[in-house]
């Protein structure tokens, strides 16, 4: 309960601080973009916090549902990734994560999932630590070899009954027999109108079950984000890895750990709206910075 409770206070912080400015020591200056500097950053860390979010898996061909593009149908991800429209519609809900979960059968991870794994286990071996906190729900990261990883926002491969809440992993394909080749991504295809009780249902209870995901106006699991929360705490350095930083409460995680004066380096593409906050900016793909940042190459 603490951890939450301190979660909230640092949003509320953070958020004040974005409004006024008044508090923020950091400076507006470019960051660096010095890759020799950072590494030996790097080789000087004990406990490093690496933060990814949906640029790491749109580098293996991921689908985000991001930007300019970025719907399923005729749907934005927030339409469909809410408790409202599971209740109005389940059937359509579960054919966009049916979707989802399919997809990944053919997505591997790249090398930006590899050098970090890689990473993990060179600190590990030398006595140091390594936790990824990600938002990502595709399990790229954990099929690359991550052990120490904290998934913010749940995993596609696990569903929670609405009935008796039991969460299991499932990696069935389909889900279920009504699912099998629904959920195709045509802007002119017809939801299936699936029945209530041929959708995905609870083997203890015979509930409906729902994917094990975190949605739009849901809060984090409590356990979760105290762990996280404890890890922004006490990392000696952070990597910011493909994430845009406008979704809380992941988007304060790094500007928590900068406010406390320890190096975060952001790799985007592109600026976000933290980039001026912390020490190092890289632009480009992940795949190609992060085996060169963490010494992988």
């Amino acid at each position: 309960m603490v951890g939450v409770l301190n979660c909230v206070k640092l949003t509320y912080r953070y958020l004040l601080q974005r409004l006024s400015r008044k508090n923020i020591s950091f400076s507006m200056s470019r960051p660096s973009s010095d890759m020799a500097a950072f590494q030996a950053e790097v080789k000087n860390s004990k406990n490093v916090l690496i933060l990814s979010g949906a640029g790491v898996s749109a580098e293996s061909g991921v689908p985000t549902f991001r930007g300019a593009g970025g719907f399923w149908r005729k749907y934005a991800a927030q339409e469909l990734a809410n408790p409202d429209a599971f209740s109005r519609n389940p059937s359509l809900v579960w054919e966009f994560y049916h979707y989802r979960r399919e997809v990944m059968v053919t997505k591997k991870p790249n090398p930006a999932h590899k050098a970090i794994a890689r990473f993990e286990q060179k600190m590990v071996n030398e006595g140091k630590k390594v936790v990824v906190v990600t938002q990502n729900i595709d399990e790229l990261h954990r099929q690359a070899g991550t052990q120490s990883l904290i998934e913010l926002h749940g995993t596609l491969f696990k569903t929670r009954c609405t009935s008796c809440g039991e969460v299991k992993e499932n990696r069935d394909s389909p889900i279920c027999e009504a699912l099998r080749d629904r959920g195709m991504p045509d802007p002119q295809a017809q939801s299936s109108q699936i029945p209530l009780n041929l959708l995905p249902r609870c083997q203890s209870c015979s509930g409906l079950l729902r994917p094990h995901v975190v949605w739009f106006g849901e809060n984090l699991d409590r356990n979760v984000l105290k762990r996280a929360m404890d890890e922004i705490q006490s990392c000696d350095l952070c990597l910011v890895v493909g994430t845009s930083s406008v979704v809380y409460p992941a988007a304060m995680f790094a500007p928590e750990v900068a406010r406390r004066g320890v190096t975060v380096a952001e790799f985007n593409l592109e600026d976000t709206p933290e980039t001026f906050n912390f020490k190092y900016h890289f632009s480009g793909p992940a795949g190609q910075l992060i085996p060169v940042a963490l010494g992988n190459e």
